[in-house]
């Protein structure tokens, strides 16, 4: 995958997480529950961003920091 592809708007959580390893720091900086959770293959970015009360553009740009900062 590329990084257009967290563009998706129906990638998944664990899709994100399997993908790019590294973006796990972010949701843990936020204290988000997502890693390890039952329900990350089916939540999307928005949806976590919705649940934790999130700006996603924001998040986003923490993502792609993080995968940009691994290569």
């Amino acid at each position: 995958m590329t990084i257009a592809n967290l563009e998706n708007p129906d990638l998944t959580l664990d899709e994100v997480m399997k993908t790019w390893p590294q973006t796990v720091g972010v949701f843990l900086h936020h204290k988000m529950l997502c890693v390890g959770c039952l329900v990350n293959p089916f939540h999307t970015i928005a949806d976590a961003c919705a649940e934790y009360d999130l700006d996603e553009e924001s998040f986003r740009v923490e993502l792609r920091a993080a995968i940009n900062a691994a290569d």
